[in-house]
């Protein structure tokens, strides 16, 4: 299916003029054309349909018709409609990404771009909330060792909180992308298709070679589906249900995948690891999004001072 009719498919059931469809297409295919992931530009459709939904209800149906007012009031709408302040600034960031393409792409006579004029919905850094060690390490003991699910299982949770990969990283790894003598992973499919080696530590390589001890298929994927299923690569969803299974039979409450690379984030930085060098591990280009996990030891910093003060505790 062509980029063109996923577009239309997207977002032509709006009654938005076509111009703004058109330009909107034209903005996803420059994004195609440049590399940009799949995941990017599902992401950018989604998020300027929330925009043409808005500009349907206005009454809106020509670009110069949107004012800095007039995406405030989206940004609003938004939040009227539930969207927390990550939801309202991920569709910012997608509004003017395309509006400063359509900028410079078509440069108008005489339109200035309002975008310029409209500040970022703030995103609190609110304390992060990861997967307690406790946790998982009470859901490794559900697995039932020496069988297929059981080791499988295993060793997904542990190198999940190993490698502190997204899942969809995780879950594309092939057996050619672990060396494991050195505990190496290579992750090919990274976000924005940028490669990168992250690592496990003895005792994740412990669980994979269990794992590995079970598998008989021609399967080119690390993580599979039971012998029964046909030993397919392993869904985002069956990742997920693996989740739920092993936090229900460990009776506690089943972790995001996402905790999981919260708590490698948070780990290791209280363990002594450099901003720098998390960045390069967790495929971030910068240090802005690891801000809110440095803000969060910090605050450990401060209470593990309180708790020492030689003051406070001199007697």
């Amino acid at each position: 299916m062509s980029l063109t009719t996923q577009t239309h498919r997207t977002l032509s059931v709006s009654k938005v003029d076509e111009y703004i469809l058109t330009w909107i297409e034209a903005f996803l295919i420059d994004r195609k054309a440049r590399g940009l992931a799949k995941g990017t530009l599902t992401f950018y459709s989604q998020k300027l349909r929330q925009f043409t939904d808005f500009c349907e209800g206005q009454i809106v149906k020509d670009i110069g018709q949107i004012t800095p007012t007039f995406i405030r009031e989206f940004l609003l709408y938004l939040e009227q409609r539930g969207h927390n302040s990550g939801g309202r600034h991920a569709a910012f960031r997608s509004l003017r990404a395309f509006l400063l393409w359509y900028e410079d792409e078509v440069e108008p006579e005489g339109w200035r771009n309002p975008i310029r004029k409209v500040k970022a919905p703030k995103v609190p850094l609110e304390p992060l909330d990861p997967v307690a060690f406790e946790t998982v390490i009470t859901m490794v003991k559900s697995c039932l060792h020496n069988t297929f699910t059981g080791d499988r299982d295993s060793a997904i949770l542990l190198c999940l909180m190993d490698t502190g990969a997204r899942a969809s990283e995780f879950l594309a790894v092939n057996l050619e992308d672990i060396n494991q003598a050195r505990g190496d992973v290579f992750i090919r499919q990274g976000k924005g298709s940028k490669p990168r080696t992250v690592y496990i530590g003895k005792q994740s390589k412990r669980a994979l070679r269990r794992y590995l001890k079970h598998r008989r298929d021609s399967s080119p994927a690390l993580w599979v589906t039971h012998p029964r299923y046909g030993s397919g690569r392993l869904s985002y969803d069956g990742l997920r249900g693996i989740m739920t299974r092993r936090a229900e039979s460990a009776r506690v409450e089943a972790p995001s995948l996402h905790d999981f690379r919260r708590a490698f984030a948070l780990s290791m930085l209280r363990n002594g690891t450099d901003i720098f060098t998390l960045a390069k591990l967790m495929g971030h280009e910068g240090i802005t999004v690891l801000q809110r996990y440095l803000k969060q030891t910090n605050q450990d910093t401060k209470e593990a001072f309180r708790r020492a003060s030689p003051i406070d505790n001199f007697k």
